[in-house]
């Protein structure tokens, strides 16, 4: 099949377009021109321009959507109007099949914007006759995942760390590697068409549990005091500790954190039974791509 990427050139877009290539036609997309890599040809694409997403589908059967706005001010009109247009284009270009990733937990009454954003792209992307697939994970464990990047900044610069209420949270972490298999494993996939589906990895643990289990493969001992409130100073002071991740990205994350992001319907692994990545395994991987 010929299948499009959307966000290609991202931490989950790059090694899933690399996997889908053994097996199918993919066209890469993203916002700048790249060179061809192997099997895989890349286009650009700005995901809210109607005329460009005609473009880069044609001929296409799946499409891959991974684009996000995090970073910007407006980054939920962003990400809704770029879902809306991708969807349309994709009805009029005949494509039989959406994949989405979105986050965990974003069922909650009370979701952080980042939650709330991934929840109004998926329903934008819905909003026309393609069947979507939806696969929902909470933090993505590898380099370049910018809610991991976050978590091993706070390892690696806090000896000691004053924490809100949040590291109490329960979470379900999913390495890099099981997510890009989830993902390629839905492709043209009878039983996921139309469906949601959560992922993610073995273990579930809360983010002090997380934070320390880092720490201890850093060779380092956090010591984490959890107090009820952040105040807006001690914020700005974690959103500075953050900076290599951008502060403007961990803002909305670090606000998403107080919701509890755990697997409720795991029926993804009657249709794909693979073999989950422990949480430390996944961990080792990510720092070893630094090497």
């Amino acid at each position: 099949m010929r299948v499009a990427v959307f966000g290609a050139s991202g931490t989950i877009g790059r090694p899933l377009g690399a996997e889908l290539a053994h097996s199918h036609d993919v066209v890469a997309i993203s916002r700048r021109t790249r060179p061809d890599a192997g099997a895989v040809e890349w286009r650009s694409a700005d995901a809210t321009d109607a005329d460009s997403v005609a473009r880069v589908l044609d001929g296409a059967e799946v499409v891959y959507y991974l684009v996000h706005s995090l970073g910007r001010s407006d980054f939920e009109e962003q990400d809704l109007k770029a879902a809306e247009t991708v969807a349309g284009e994709a009805e009029r270009a005949g494509v039989t099949q959406i994949v989405y990733l979105g986050g965990l937990g974003d069922e909650s009454p009370e979701l952080s914007p980042h939650l709330r954003s991934r929840r109004e792209t998926g329903i934008g992307l819905a909003s026309s006759s393609v069947p979507v697939t939806t696969l929902r994970a909470a933090m993505v464990v590898g380099r370049g995942s910018a809610a991991f990047e976050t978590v091993v900044a706070l390892v690696d610069r806090l000896p000691a760390m004053v924490a809100p209420r949040w590291v109490s949270t329960r979470t379900q972490p999913i390495s890099l590697q099981d997510t890009v298999e989830y993902l390629a494993g839905v492709c043209g996939l009878k039983g996921a068409l139309g469906a949601a589906f959560d992922i993610g990895g073995p273990e579930v643990m809360t983010y002090r549990e997380m934070i320390e289990r880092i720490g201890r493969l850093r060779a380092k001992r956090p010591v984490i005091v959890e107090v009820p409130v952040l105040t807006p100073y001690l914020s700005s002071l974690w959103l500075h500790l953050v900076t290599p991740v951008n502060a403007r990205v961990a803002r909305p994350l670090i606000e998403g954190l107080r919701n509890e992001t755990i697997v409720r319907d795991d029926s993804i692994r009657q249709l794909l039974p693979i073999e989950l990545t422990s949480f430390e395994h996944a961990v080792e991987a990510a720092f070893a791509a630094d090497s």
